[in-house]
């Protein structure tokens, strides 16, 4: 079976496992969408929240969680989602960046943050898939991180989940003062991103597009910083072709886009 890749919105810190009523349609996503998608023989996630000067890739065999979020109740603090570590396919990950001059630090230590254990635990409850983690770039270059995904493209030959995990929309402030991003603004936004991922247009086309997505409508806007969106890019650089629009829909009052890969 071929990779499947999905970019996914994992909301906001641990509040679709505090069935947060803002969080009822993705936490309803999150369910069932491995309807779509099987069951892998392993996983793997850039997630938002992980930003190192070369990329980085957990290696360890049961990593630890990481509780990256304050200011929540205390059973946000005693979630687990015990999943086993794949060292054997971080080692083959950063071998492969290797090989192509790109250097990979494999991280015995580093942990899964939220971005990897919220979603995973309503998609894969009982935790039994291997996962490894990969960085983000510091750099946050958007055609840097089109360029990462094009060198893991291989690992789609192999019946490994890829899932991206940000947010198609992240403007933190946004969330909490209202009027701050208009709707307007959000759905301009979405309805560029959706456009540009699942239409049909020429790769090249499409790469320039996400490779210069600040200069879409309302992008600084919807984005101040784009930590949350560059998980799509490594998605669509593995992927090179149009996605389909598997959630449409309300997080926190916003409007976010999950894509699939098949």
């Amino acid at each position: 079976m071929a990779a499947r890749i999905l970019f996914l919105p994992h909301g906001g810190g641990p509040m679709p496992l505090l069935h947060d009523p803002e969080h009822t349609a993705l936490t309803e996503f999150l369910e069932t969408v491995p309807d779509r998608l099987g069951t892998p023989e392993a996983i793997l996630v850039i997630s938002a929240h992980w930003e190192m000067p070369v990329p980085h890739v957990t290696a360890g065999a049961a990593p630890e969680l990481i509780y990256d979020y304050g200011g929540f109740p205390p059973e946000a603090y005693e979630i687990r989602y015990p999943a086993p570590g794949n060292p054997g396919l971080a080692r083959e990950l950063a071998a492969a960046l290797e090989q192509a001059g790109v250097p990979c630090v494999l991280d015995e230590g580093r942990g899964y943050d939220h971005g990897m254990f919220v979603p995973l635990k309503l998609m894969y409850p009982e935790a039994s898939v291997p996962v490894i983690q990969l960085s983000l770039l510091a750099s946050l270059d958007a055609a840097q991180h089109i360029a990462l995904g094009q060198l893991l493209a291989p690992l789609r030959e192999r019946n490994i989940l890829v899932v991206g995990s940000g947010m198609s929309f992240h403007n933190l402030r946004a969330f909490f003062v209202p009027g701050l991003v208009s709707d307007e603004d959000n759905v301009a936004f979405e309805s560029w991103l959706q456009d540009t991922c699942s239409s049909e247009m020429e790769e090249g086309e499409r790469m320039r597009r996400l490779a210069n997505w600040h200069q879409a409508p309302s992008a600084l806007k919807c984005h101040p910083r784009p930590e949350h969106l560059l998980p799509l890019h490594v998605c669509y650089g593995m992927a090179r072709t149009k996605a389909e629009v598997v959630f449409d829909g309300a997080v926190m009052g916003k409007h976010v886009t999950g894509l699939l890969w098949e």
